[in-house]
């Protein structure tokens, strides 16, 4: 039987992916991608399908298994581990992490009993990972998704590539210079309750786009923050992400945008023409201010 395993090459897909296969070993082709870059075809095939992000109506059919849960507070691994009752569940604890989950996180790893020392490999693990999946094509990344997942493959326990491998310094070490390079950067705008960035033209600026979102986010729990990165077309990838108390959603807010769309505490927007910056922000304070 052909198989093909089709994930969003961010910290949730490779780890939900790598939960997956070590319940159920099976050789594989890869389609996978940077963040937001993944189209689906399916054409009389069987589909098992595991998502936290709102898909619209859920189409019945017999070759569609959906596992969906687009409630807040949840990601894709998380999905899973639920779905195989645990097994793996380290990966499902950097996976959160990644995905700027950090209290599901730690729930998950208080459940396994890890330690503080294990908690903050995963935590970093996680958050590699994910800051690898960002930018406008996979020349802007660090290491290739698939390749990633290759790697990540020869482990059963996230610890021990932490622990084995240098590719997961090497994420760490990018990761934390890009964010340096932006660490110092000014609002390009304030409302009450919201900030926008507008980061520098530069491969660096729509790597760390995301997790630069992330960070924001974890500093002012209670804004909502969008950083724009310009991306090659004379256009600004965007990231949204808003507090759980916010009176509307990102995925709300982003969706209104052609090619936005997300969950509702982070969602983005593929592709904001420069035309469209101030109405951007507009729209923004309104939303959110």
């Amino acid at each position: 039987m052909r198989r093909i395993d089709v994930f969003n090459g961010d910290a949730d897909g490779l780890c939900a992916l790598r939960q997956l296969r070590l319940a159920e070993p099976a050789a594989s082709e890869l389609v996978t991608g940077v963040k937001r870059d993944i189209a689906l075809l399916a054409r009389g095939v069987r589909v098992r399908y595991f998502d936290h992000h709102h898909a619209g109506e859920i189409p019945s059919h017999p070759g569609l298994e959906a596992l969906i849960d687009a409630s807040g507070g949840i990601c894709t691994s998380m999905l899973v581990d639920r779905y195989l009752g645990g097994r793996f569940r380290a990966w499902a604890v950097a996976a959160a992490f990644g995905d700027g989950l950090d209290q599901a996180a730690l729930n998950l790893g208080a459940a396994m009993a890890l330690g503080a020392a294990e908690l903050e490999q995963l935590r970093e693990l996680g958050r590699s990972l994910n800051y690898n999946a960002y930018g406008e094509t996979e020349d802007d990344l660090l290491v290739p998704p698939a390749r990633l997942y290759h790697v990540l493959a020869k482990y059963e326990d996230p610890l021990r590539f932490v622990a084995e491998h240098e590719l997961c310094r090497r994420l760490d070490a990018g990761r934390h210079s890009d964010l340096a390079a932006v660490s110092d950067i000014e609002p390009y705008w304030t409302g009450r309750g919201c900030e926008v960035y507008l980061l520098p033209d530069a491969p660096s600026s729509r790597r760390v786009s995301g997790t630069f979102a992330n960070q924001l986010a974890r500093q002012h729990a209670r804004r909502a923050i969008a950083v724009l990165a310009p991306s090659r077309d004379a256009g600004y990838v965007v990231s949204v992400r808003v507090p759980a108390s916010a009176r509307a959603g990102a995925d709300e807010f982003c969706g209104a945008f052609p090619g936005g769309g997300g969950r509702r505490e982070a969602a983005g927007i593929d592709r904001l023409p420069v035309a469209g910056l101030e109405l951007f922000v507009r729209r923004f304070g309104e939303a959110f201010g």
